[in-house]
């Protein structure tokens, strides 16, 4: 369970031989604490990311366009205390692509990296990512899903995050979705079920794994409150299986019984995600350590239509570069040095919070990276409105699709098919202006392609442009698309969810 709210015990007032004594005991605890406390007190902020999976652009009640059953108290209550972007994007419009990309503070394409194949298989583990670039001393943990590379070698692990710069975890490696009610513990078992981490350790887990995930996190707060550090902690809700506490199930259900079962069950989910999200900051708080921590808060990609997600008003869902598949909640809070009640209409994307942190916390780049994302700092700060000139996607040849933003245009390519949107008048993508506009769709054309020519070829093979390798290439992108919609269509919510209650 997680912790309840302390409360204040009254006591007999201390006399002053024992308040003296009192500060003489302080004074000696924080010189034998070391470097650990002189480096909380040196202005460097904690880092703390947190990642949902799928949740709905408009899942989130501090977002006007959301529906009546949405509650996420803990949630808003952070959009107004920090700063909630409404233009703000993720690299990738599926799970290991994201999460690649905010590990590297880099286009993933760039190591390979289009699809959720190609992440979660894993990249070249050599290559330094996150927790690898902060300063040495601060204390990091990986919490929930990873996946960017599986467990295949155990115990080697060469993909595992402890083998990645992370000095704790408890995690799990698997693609996709996860059993929030059981795993396999120490043996292999499938993706669904697998075991979790806790550092190079299998274990099993009790509970409900949303709920557990929370946990951890509270209690990495709580040992680590003197030093500074890293929490990423990344929830594999709401993503599926459909699975949450009956109780909660129940209570949706009674207030509002208009709704579907797929939608029951994502709002009960959703429940458990904000108390989390409420814990962790409640813990901050309570350790005395939130106004100096830099907090971010987004998902990893749009929601899924399969859980019945809102989106609005954006077109698309998860998979799709539209609006819909890769801008997402954003959230960012510093207390100590930006305001927050703030709401920015400026784009942003998931790879700018690497660069923000490294900025934050006095940190400079390995020689020779340069990252694609940028520090956010100055604009959080006030000292500009501008940010990235332009921002690209891409799911690589076999899937065919890419976009490109510059300004409020964006061009969106599935194949051989174009649209051109103006974002400012449409955010929703309903009018295709390419016909008014051949000189913007070539010229956007031209700055893709300049984006795509330094980047790598996919890990999993295949080429990163549409049609590169001529029909054969072109017969098996649509020979994979078949495959994944019958796996889709067998693995329906309803199929996959398994049971909704603790067994």
């Amino acid at each position: 369970m997680l912790p309840a709210p302390s409360r204040p015990r009254s006591r007999t007032p201390a006399s002053p031989a024992v308040r003296a004594w009192r500060r003489l005991l302080a004074v000696f605890l924080v010189v034998a604490a070391g470097g650990e406390a002189a480096a909380a007190r040196d202005g460097r902020p904690n880092i703390v990311v947190i990642l949902s999976d799928e949740q709905g652009y408009a899942d989130l009640g501090s977002n006007p366009h959301h529906r009546p059953e949405v509650a996420t108290p803990h949630l808003d209550a952070l959009a107004r205390e920090g700063v909630r972007f409404t233009q703000g994007y993720i690299s990738g419009p599926v799970c290991s692509p994201t999460r690649a990309g905010l590990m590297l503070g880099r286009y993933q394409q760039r190591v390979g990296v289009y699809t959720a194949g190609d992440g979660g298989r894993g990249f070249d583990p050599q290559i330094p990512i996150f927790p690898a670039l902060l300063p040495a001393d601060y204390a990091s943990i990986a919490i929930g899903k990873w996946h960017l590379g599986l467990d295949d070698d155990y115990p080697a692990l060469r993909w595992h995050p402890i083998n990645r710069g992370f000095k704790e975890t408890y995690n799990f490696m698997g693609r996709g979705g996860h059993d929030y009610f059981k795993s396999t513990g120490v043996k292999g078992g499938d993706e669904e079920s697998a075991p979790l981490y806790r550092g190079r350790e299998r274990i099993g887990f009790q509970g409900y794994l949303t709920t557990r995930f929370s946990e951890e996190a509270v209690a990495f707060i709580g040992r680590q409150k003197t030093a500074p550090f890293f929490l990423y902690l990344a929830y594999n809700a709401v993503h599926a299986p459909a699975q949450a506490p009956q109780a909660d199930i129940d209570r949706v259900r009674r207030a509002h019984p208009g709704l579907s079962e797929a939608r029951v069950i994502l709002m009960a989910m959703l429940h458990h995600l904000d108390l989390g999200v409420g814990a962790v900051v409640q813990q901050l708080k309570a350790e005395g350590v939130w106004e100096n921590t830099l907090l971010f808060f987004l998902t990893d990609n749009g929601g899924a239509k399969g859980m019945e997600a809102n989106n609005a008003p954006l077109r698309g869902y998860k998979a799709s570069l539209y609006e819909g598949g890769i801008r997402t909640p954003f959230l960012v809070s510093w207390p100590a040095r930006f305001p927050g009640g703030r709401t920015l209409d400026t784009p942003v994307i998931s790879l700018d919070i690497l660069p923000t942190a490294l900025e934050a916390v006095g940190a400079a780049a390995p020689a020779g990276t340069v990252f694609d994302g940028k520090s956010l700092l100055p604009l959080l700060t006030g000292a500009t409105t501008r940010h990235h000139e332009k921002l690209h996607w891409s799911s690589g040849g076999l899937n065919g699709e890419w976009a490109v933003r510059q300004g409020d245009w964006k061009l969106h390519a599935l194949r051989d098919q174009r649209e051109l949107i103006n974002l400012a008048e449409d955010p929703a993508e309903a009018r295709n202006l390419a016909a008014q506009h051949p000189d913007k769709v070539r010229a956007l054309t031209a700055l893709h392609e300049a984006w795509l020519e330094p980047m790598a070829e996919p890990i999993t093979g295949g080429s990163k442009r549409w049609g590169a390798a001529g029909g054969e290439d072109n017969q098996r992108a649509k020979d994979r698309a078949a495959k994944k919609a019958s796996r889709k269509q067998e693995r329906s919510p309803g199929k996959q969810s398994g049971p909704t209650t603790q067994p």
